[in-house]
């Protein structure tokens, strides 16, 4: 049964694997060069220059992002779904095999498989991206290497989530076929929900896995990014209020989740007196008072304005990165108990 199980998975994984090996291929030969040189002031600029490694950051990130579907679609929705259209499915299970057990060794051995590719694919991008991912968390940051590891971009392409992606869409992919019964719509479908889990989690999920840190600074020159005005729709408008602050948090490392205003009492802030506008410089095409800014900056001090940031710091990677995968396994367990469930019970 595992033998057969192996020639069946065999053409959708041979060239998985081998894509994955060729790219942990050159990231091994080239990894020992950017660990060596990220001692260098210019590291990342020169690491920039180098179209080779920036190829390679990318093509990890991609791989890493790519993997689930592929997994899913190609491994995880013909698995049952391949049977059920062929009809194949009723000479083996009128063998001595239950269909409890067929699926549990078709299932658990892909899982295996899966595992142990996302894990070594994983490993080889979260190693070779290290000494760049480690810069730009300490603020040394390029046009093209600009976004830390603890953000949603990259996040998901580092340490153990991948696995639990891939996981979850061998599971996903694996229920989507028993249910449509038809390979092809099935792989389709799969396709829709590992994308669309890799967009909620993020953005509806993961923010709640962890308690973020929360900091009030004081609004000076330094940190003041911009101003979003209201009323100004062009040249020579008249301004009406500021409607936002906002200050920079770059070269922290931090995942931000929101950057507002609040007033003496703590209370977030919807607008902002219109003297504000004078922090952020004179319109264009008028000429700067002397001692605006200066004024400006003062006042929002002496009145209580500071500007609250929540975020999560650079050391909280590793706890959402094991809570994340956690999650995700548990999803893909659950999934894997409907597979069960409905080989077992519905399938005829």
């Amino acid at each position: 049964m595992i033998w057969l199980t192996w020639r069946q998975m065999r053409p959708q994984a041979v060239p998985t694997a081998l894509g994955v090996a060729l790219l942990l291929a050159a990231l091994a030969a080239t990894g020992p060069s950017l660990g060596d040189a990220a001692e260098s002031s210019s590291f990342l600029d020169g690491v920039t220059s180098d179209g080779l490694k920036v190829t390679l950051y990318y093509a990890g990130i991609a791989a890493a992002y790519a993997l689930p579907a592929v997994v899913g679609a190609f491994w995880g929705a013909p698995m049952v779904a391949r049977e059920l259209e062929t009809r194949t499915h009723r000479l083996a299970w009128s063998q001595s095999v239950t269909r409890t057990r067929w699926l549990a060794t078709k299932l658990g051995l892909t899982a295996l498989v899966t595992a142990a590719v996302a894990g070594v694919l994983a490993w080889g991008v979260t190693w070779w991206a290290g000494p760049i991912d480690r810069a730009v968390t300490a603020g040394d940051r390029t046009d093209v290497f600009a976004v830390a590891r603890i953000e949603p971009a990259l996040f998901g392409a580092r340490g153990s989530v991948p696995i639990g992606y891939a996981l979850l869409a061998l599971a996903i992919g694996v229920l989507a076929g028993l249910v449509i019964r038809r390979t092809v719509p099935a792989m389709a479908v799969t396709l829709v929900l590992i994308v669309a889990a890799q967009v909620l989690v993020p953005a509806v999920l993961r923010a709640h896995l962890a308690e973020p840190e929360t900091t009030a600074t004081s609004i000076t020159d330094e940190n003041l990014v911009g101003l979003l005005v209201g009323g100004a729709e062009g040249p020579g408008d008249e301004i009406t209020s500021v409607e936002e602050i906002q200050v920079s948090t770059e070269g922290t490392g931090e995942w931000e989740l929101s950057n507002v205003t609040v007033d003496a009492d703590g209370t977030t802030l919807a607008t902002l007196p219109k003297w504000v506008v004078d922090c952020g410089g004179p319109p264009p095409g008028e000429s700067a008072k002397a001692g605006a800014r200066e004024a400006c900056f003062e006042r929002l001090t002496a009145d209580g304005y500071q500007q609250q940031v929540t975020s999560y710091p650079s050391s909280a990677f590793w706890t959402l990165q094991w809570r994340e995968t956690a999650l995700l396994l548990v999803l893909a367990l659950g999934l894997g108990g409907l597979c069960f469930w409905r080989v077992r019970g519905d399938v005829p």
